[in-house]
């Protein structure tokens, strides 16, 4: 991979998370007009957050191109590291505001399997990302019955609570829901970059457990709801009809007015469009 590719690589993770937040109406999320359930951002704390990623991301190209070991979850605890400094870089861009956690992992891991898959194309990304972290939710979640409750993080009481793995069991998976779900809808959906990421977006909250939406609704049985949801807008036309934007905007009235939020499905989307970018189908 030349200095080109890897730029182009760096680029295409940045434009992911960019044009994620830039999509619009989105129910539960941040976009360039509403601030939904998340009064303490906006779009401008999501582009500050984005561009403050631009080395992490540099250097999960790197460990990925240079890797040169057996055991690709060595590469995965190689850029760990990077991620808890990226975190770092992130709450200071936003004032504290946590805006890409989720991201940090999941696409860190993504680019890094997508550079490493240049020099190694016997394996596809998907592969790749599988090997780096097997075994990730049994050494994460091992034991949690044994920690006090209120040092259980929001992600391991689903776990606990309603077996849900969160973004671990699907990264872990090596994302399902983004080559299954996600990039099969991208492909198919027709329109706009807006109306075509809308449609994704709303495909991937019909056919996912997002365990943001979980966590804020405090009960699991909200799942259920947001898949009737998704069901309901695409019955209306989806993006391509006057009914379906109506329906958007009054479900973001709603999920603004409930306090929920589709946290998990926006990184689902961020995934989605980097891999749509690198397949060049945006």
């Amino acid at each position: 991979m030349n200095d080109t590719e890897k730029d182009t690589l760096v680029g295409d993770a940045l434009r992911a998370l960019l044009y994620e937040v830039s999509v619009n109406p989105k129910p539960g999320l941040v976009d360039p007009v509403s601030s939904g359930p998340h009064p303490d951002m906006d779009v401008f704390t999501f582009i500050d957050s984005a561009m403050s990623l631009r080395l992490y991301f540099n250097q999960c190209v790197t460990q990925g191109t240079t890797f040169q070991g057996n055991d690709l979850k060595e590469l995965f605890l190689a850029i760990r590291p990077a991620g808890v400094e990226a975190e770092k870089t992130m709450f200071q861009a936003t004032k504290g505001v946590n805006t890409h956690k989720g991201a940090i992992f999941s696409l860190g891991v993504l680019v890094t399997a997508d550079a490493y898959q240049s020099a190694h194309s016997e394996f596809s990304t998907q592969q790749i990302v599988q090997l780096m972290l097997k075994n990730l939710t049994a050494n994460d979640f091992k034991g949690l019955a044994d920690k006090a409750p209120e040092a259980l993080t929001a992600g391991e009481k689903e776990y606990l609570t309603y077996g849900i793995k969160g973004i671990r069991g699907e990264a872990e998976a090596g994302f399902p829901t983004v080559m299954t779900v996600g990039l099969p809808a991208l492909r198919k959906h027709q329109g706009t970059i807006n109306q075509r990421l809308l449609d994704t977006l709303m495909t991937i909250v019909g056919n996912s457990v997002d365990t943001n939406l979980v966590k804020r609704a405090q009960t699991n049985d909200i799942v259920h709801w947001a898949h009737q949801q998704s069901e309901q807008y695409f019955a209306l036309g989806g993006s391509r009809t006057a009914q379906g934007m109506v329906f958007l905007n009054e479900l973001n009235e709603i999920f603004t007015a409930r306090n929920l939020s589709l946290g998990g499905s926006a990184d689902l989307l961020i995934l989605t469009i980097f891999m749509g970018l690198r397949e060049g189908i945006i």
